[in-house]
């Protein structure tokens, strides 16, 4: 059975979750934790669970989504898994966004790549990869079928889809990730996103406005 722990952190109210499932492993999904505070917070939980962290999924790489990578890493020891082409987030996109909003960008962290097709394994858990690129360049959706669950990042919210105006954005690509990776999957699975409430792969395909005049009845 998969648990889910959701925390708010950051000006930007970023989600971070934590998910585990019996045997107490866990996985942490974007941690943008930006203060000593939010770290703690987040830290205080996994401990007072009794949880075994075994790894970092990223989404994308903004740092709303960051803050926290490093640290964690460091403290429980467990690598960090993105998209390889989210360097161009850290190395462009993060630097340009850091400036606008007079934010410190995230400490340095390094990143065991995966893509599409692989599979992060972690306790119970089969994090399936999904490339979805148009938020940022190598934006990456997780789908754990299992407890039919997609951490969808900031690629498909609740009425809503990532905006695209940023370096490394793409209005096109998001489309299409959307409409050939996402909405085709099982109706019944659980959106879980970046920011905002959680959704349904069949609310999102039948009644998201940004999808239109993609929006087709949900058939059971």
């Amino acid at each position: 059975m998969a648990h889910i722990e959701h925390f708010t952190f950051n000006n930007f109210q970023t989600n971070c979750f934590v998910i585990w499932d019996e045997s107490g492993k866990c996985v942490i999904a974007d941690p943008g934790c930006a203060s000593d505070s939010e770290i703690s917070e987040l830290t205080g939980f996994i401990s007072g669970k009794g949880l075994k962290p075994t790894c970092i999924l990223l989404t994308h790489c903004h740092f709303d989504h960051t803050y926290g990578a490093a640290a964690l890493s460091r403290t429980f020891g467990i690598p960090v898994h993105a998209g390889k082409e989210e360097m161009f987030t850290i190395e462009t996109t993060n630097p340009m966004l850091s400036k606008v909003f007079g934010l410190p960008l995230p400490e340095e962290f390094e990143i065991s790549f995966v893509s599409e097709g692989d599979t992060v394994e972690a306790g119970d858990f089969r994090f399936e990869v999904l490339e979805t690129p148009g938020h940022s360049a190598g934006g990456l959706c997780f789908l754990e079928k299992n407890g039919k669950t997609l951490f969808s990042g900031d690629t498909l919210f609740a009425g809503a889809i990532g905006r695209t105006d940023h370096p490394g954005g793409d209005y096109d690509a998001i489309i299409k990730s959307i409409l050939e990776k996402l909405v085709v999957l099982d109706g019944e699975i659980e959106v879980v996103p970046g920011h905002g409430p959680t959704s349904s792969i069949a609310e999102e395909g039948m009644t998201n406005p940004f999808l239109m005049p993609f929006n087709e009845p949900y058939e059971e």
